[in-house]
């Protein structure tokens, strides 16, 4: 999952609204005096190498605030000078200097999102929650700003603005669709209505996020050594390693985290611990507690339903999707409904699978959703004597980072090599970084943060962001891209072993930072991106992480530096399609209770039967669960990023397995030169410059087709 860093005339702030934020949201927040302002060092310039670097090592949160306050102010009164020009409004008149406004703000928000996805604490939460809603005020008073939306407006119809380049013209639509597609064409009780709205929203996807965070955090597993049956050395030290980090030497930590109950549900003979670990992670913010969450969806949807009908929409789906490549609700549902049938055909076999080899055991239980790893695992053996554990030994965390810039090197031209020690300011011990340089000319592309260890008061998941994005308008500016991961920190000096899943992520995330640091565009807001078309790019590099280089020069084992086996190859590669059935289901069943949810009345809502009546009509295996349930679903309900857009890494996976086709007919494979060429001009360097319909379409001369998607998850194609 990629964060974009991107400007308030396009989506930075309602980034951050996502974030982490407490209850004490009613907080009224200090006022800041232009002195302090003038003084904080978290807006002050970045100065040091690489065109400057984030001051990490000596940020301050008692700073924070103050700065956010400041820089907000700072640019409002930027963009009042713009509005009250009394030049006919031009291109370069308004949307230029709105593309250079902001800049202290932006020079903050790095610091903002390292407290709130990588260094949360209780203080931090305090701070965000008085922030928060200031934040959302401030955003709606620059779409509320009319004289700066009716310059907007002018430049958009301009005779002018046609004669512009066609990166050009979509810088301005799109800066134009900020505002009309956000109330700026309101009047009267309807445009303070809609503020309003935007001013409760914040707190409340703030507050969902924490309350996840705290159930996360809140819940631990200690075991003793003879409860750790089946579990691998590697799983067992690192467990260890986090109970030592929790004071509770001698123990081992089952953390509430994806990261920890994946592989404990995988080997864990112990069924009894494997139901606790299971219902403790699917009911995150479902407890009945302080930390519920039910109550706060009804909430979320209700004012958004509010919001888009004022803006005439019949629902939240179908504002959302306008500007998506799906265009409408419908046309991602069809695809959804198009592959769900085969998904849950293929979970029946699964489980039948499962089921015939418990039996054979005689383990005499019926296959429930907290066996369903642990007998996959199992079936995975006999069918494919595939041992996830045996490849686990080969996929070492450092290994596989070098593979990544390997492949960063052939596909992209790059170069990446570590930054001498002590020159680019860190945040926390783990943190690496690495300068970007061209291949063949030497010159800076920009840095690579690497954060890859879980640790308290850090979110959970893989995610990308910049702290810094390309552009060449107004002095060329050069990249700060960050990969954050939540890798199971080993004992001191021993390798970090991930698994195969793992090792694709992190392909994955490093296919957001490629798609970052390839960027070629002028301005900021055209370095973001519409959501179903982003997670291609990334969800296209995982297939790389299968490539004969990679496996020849990487994979190797951790204690003999072997190279892995081809036999083992073979069965990774004949497996490939195994268990597709509960990925696809798992993850369809949360996309479509997405769209459910937001083409729902939801005046009477009840989250958890609507959830489960809704599961039922749809069919739903019951073996397997949402990948997130309802009220530990952030990407929906801590945010509006992905709300309504959670379907489109399948719409991506379709773009993804039909370009791989084409990799993998082309007369060079997957490292074809010409191909590559093609993937970086049209698919990596335009970000959003060009219209991903066009773009895909210049890179594979025809559109996608489904079919690719169908045979690539071994399904049957019609």
């Amino acid at each position: 999952m990629q964060k974009h860093n991107l400007r308030i005339t396009s989506s930075v702030v309602a980034a951050l609204l996502t974030a982490c934020a407490p209850q004490s949201a009613e907080t009224v927040s200090p006022t800041v005096d232009e002195a302090t302002a003038s003084t904080n060092p978290l807006l002050s310039e970045w100065t040091g190498p690489y065109g400057g670097v984030p001051a990490f090592d000596t940020m301050d949160l008692a700073e924070l605030e103050g700065a956010v306050l400041a820089g907000m102010d700072e640019h409002l009164a930027e963009l009042d000078v713009i509005a009250a020009s009394k030049d006919a409004p031009t291109f370069e008149n308004t949307i230029i200097p709105m593309e250079q406004s902001g800049r202290a703000l932006d020079r903050v928000f790095p610091y903002y999102g390292i407290w709130s996805s990588n260094l949360s604490s209780p203080e931090f939460r305090e701070v965000q929650g008085r922030v928060v809603p200031k934040l959302s005020e401030y955003r709606s008073k620059i779409i509320q700003n009319e004289a700066l939306f009716l310059r907007v407006k002018a430049v958009y119809e301009s005779d002018e603005t046609k004669q512009r380049s066609a990166s050009e013209r979509r810088l301005v639509r799109l800066v134009y669709d900020q505002f009309a597609r956000s109330g700026a064409d309101l009047t009267g009780d309807k445009k303070l209505r809609y503020a309003e709205i935007q001013k409760q929203l914040a707190p409340l996807h703030t507050k969902f996020a924490n309350n996840v965070l705290a159930d996360e955090e809140g819940y631990v597993l200690f075991l003793e050594e003879p409860q750790l049956g089946g579990l691998p050395d590697s799983f067992a030290a690192a467990a260890a390693a986090a109970a030592a980090d929790r004071e509770q030497p001698g123990k081992y930590a089952i953390t509430n985290t994806r990261s920890s109950m994946d592989p404990f549900l995988t080997y864990s003979t112990e069924r009894n611990l494997r139901e606790q670990v299971w219902r403790t992670y699917y009911s995150r913010g479902d407890n009945g507690d302080v930390h519920d969450n039910n109550e706060l969806i009804v909430e979320i949807l209700k004012l958004r339903d509010e919001r888009v009908k004022l803006l005439g929409y019949e629902n939240f789906a179908q504002w959302r999707l306008e500007d998506r490549m799906a265009r409408s609700p419908e046309r991602a549902i069809d695809l959804m409904e198009a592959v769900w049938p085969a998904a849950i055909a293929r979970v029946a076999e699964e489980v039948a699978d499962m089921q015939a080899l418990a039996d054979k055991e005689g383990a005499k239980i019926k296959i429930e959703p907290w066996d369903y790893r642990f007998y996959a695992n199992k079936v995975r053996l006999e069918k494919y004597a595939l041992d996830s554990n045996e490849v686990k030994q080969y996929l070492q965390l450092d290994k596989l980072r070098e593979a990544m810039f390997m492949v960063a090197g052939k596909l992209f031209n790059f170069r990446f090599e570590p930054v001498p020690e002590g020159s680019v300011p860190v945040f926390h011990e783990d943190v690496r970084v690495w300068e970007v340089t061209d291949l063949d000319s030497g010159a800076h592309v920009g840095l690579w943060y690497l954060d890859p260890f879980a640790r308290p008061g850090k979110r959970s998941g893989a995610w990308a962001t910049s702290y810094r994005s390309h552009t060449t308008f107004d002095g060329k500016q050069t990249v700060l891209s960050s990969n954050n991961s939540n890798f199971m920190k080993g004992s001191a000096g021993d390798p970090v072993l991930v698994s195969w899943d793992d090792a694709e992520t992190f392909f994955h995330e490093f296919g957001h930072a490629l798609h970052s640091l390839s960027s070629n565009v002028a301005y900021p807001t055209l370095n973001g991106g519409v959501r179903d078309y982003t997670e291609f790019q990334s969800q296209l590099l995982e297939r790389w992480l299968l490539t004969d280089d990679v496996i020849n020069g990487y994979l190797v084992h951790f204690e003999t530096g072997e190279p892995i086996p081809a036999a083992l190859v073979a069965k990774i590669k004949k497996a490939a399609t195994f268990n597709q059935g509960f990925a696809t289901t798992e993850y369809l069943a949360s996309a479509l209770m997405d769209m459910k949810y937001h083409t729902t009345d939801p005046s009477n809502l009840d989250p958890d039967a609507f959830e489960r009546e809704t599961l039922n009509r749809l069919g739903m295996p019951s073996e397997v669960v949402m990948r997130h349930r309802s009220p530990h679903f952030g990407h929906v309900f801590s945010g509006e990023g992905y709300a309504t857009g959670y379907y489109g890494y399948l719409w991506a996976d379709v773009l993804t397995a039909d370009a791989g086709e084409a990799f993998a007919e082309a007369p060079g494979g997957f490292y074809d030169e010409a191909l590559a060429k093609r993937l970086v001009d049209f698919l990596f360097a335009p970000r959003n410059s060009l219209d991903p319909a066009d773009a895909y379409r210049s890179f594979r001369g025809r559109d996608a087709q489904i079919e690719a998607l169908m045979r690539d998850r071994g399904f049957p194609v019609k």
